[in-house]
């Protein structure tokens, strides 16, 4: 019993951590209308950051500065935001299509680099002994687990009344007034690309935080944990859960997540030893699946705006 609470701990921890992606992504799509396909790339670059300086001294790798945690995260925040921020910059005058191009771009140079600068990132051998929160109890794993939900929980708790907050506040009436009028937004004196940029920047700064509470939550990490599947996932929790809302974000990951996990178990146990490589595609086409359910029967998502109709229309 005590291991299965355990087990459910780390599930929610690792849930919760997909929701402040989640929530990085609503604020950049849901309330700005940035398509950005580079979740992975500023997953990665968060929780390399946060490695790299709070890890102790290793042969042949950047890294030594022992700094604390939390000392990890904000620079990981600071990292991500300025990275996310110079992309903005240089890619915010593309639309659409070739705005989703040049971030899913980002996040392939990202992994080249992570996968090819061993003196910094250690190369496919990534970054190990990570610190983590109550490390000390890793050898009580039930407790360990509880724990460290407990830090990622605050951390989501925290994030999602900041971006609450910001997304009420004025500056978040001005994303979502270009979001759904730019030329109105504009003639009233906003300068649009300024605060595309910022929304790009702080939305990846969430991101980049999500990747280092990550990194210390497992103690290690490789550039196969970034990539194309991940956005994937979190794009799947933004539209579930409704894009546009915070709650959906938060409600969306912890769904997909659920489902994520119940269709590798299954595929697991039904599918032969042999197969098992082919059958973890399956996961994809479950989720796949279970999206376009959602959409037909809710097409906003569970907590996205309703649309309103028109006077005289269907």
């Amino acid at each position: 019993m005590i291991d299965l609470l355990g087990y459910a701990a780390f599930f929610l921890s690792t849930a919760l951590i997909f929701a402040i992606i989640t929530l990085g992504l609503n604020l950049q799509w849901g309330q700005t209308g940035l398509f950005n396909v580079g979740v992975a790339g500023f997953v990665a670059i968060g929780a390399y950051t946060s490695a790299l300086l709070t890890t102790p001294e290793t042969a042949g790798r950047l890294g030594g500065f022992g700094l604390p945690i939390l000392a990890g995260w904000v620079a990981a925040m600071a990292v991500t935001a300025l990275v996310a921020g110079i992309t903005g910059y240089v890619t915010l005058r593309l639309k659409a299509d070739y705005l989703a191009i040049s971030t899913f771009g980002v996040a392939v140079v990202t992994q080249l680099v992570a996968l090819n600068a061993r003196g910094l990132t250690g190369g496919p051998f990534g970054v190990a002994f990570i610190p983590r929160p109550f490390g000390a109890l890793a050898d009580r794993p039930a407790l360990f687990n509880f724990t460290s939900c407990g830090v990622v929980l605050a951390v989501t708790v925290l994030t999602y009344l900041a971006l609450e907050h910001l997304t009420r506040s004025p500056w978040g009436r001005v994303l979502r007034a270009l979001r759904e009028d730019e030329r109105a937004a504009v003639s009233l004196g906003k300068s649009a690309r300024s605060y595309r940029i910022q929304a790009f920047a702080v939305g990846g700064a969430v991101m980049g935080l999500a990747g280092a509470v990550q990194a210390h939550l497992i103690g290690f990490i490789a550039p196969d944990n970034y990539v194309p599947t991940l956005t994937f996932q979190v794009w799947a929790m933004l539209m579930a859960g409704g894009s546009g809302s915070n709650r959906g974000a938060v409600a969306g990951a912890l769904v997909v997540w659920a489902v994520w996990v119940g269709a590798g178990a299954l595929s697991a146990a039904l599918v032969p030893q042999a197969f098992q490589a082919r059958a973890a595609a399956l996961q994809i086409v479950v989720i796949g699946v279970m999206l376009c359910v959602i959409l037909l029967w809710r097409p906003q998502g569970f907590f996205g705006p309703r649309r309103r109709r028109t006077p005289g229309g269907g």
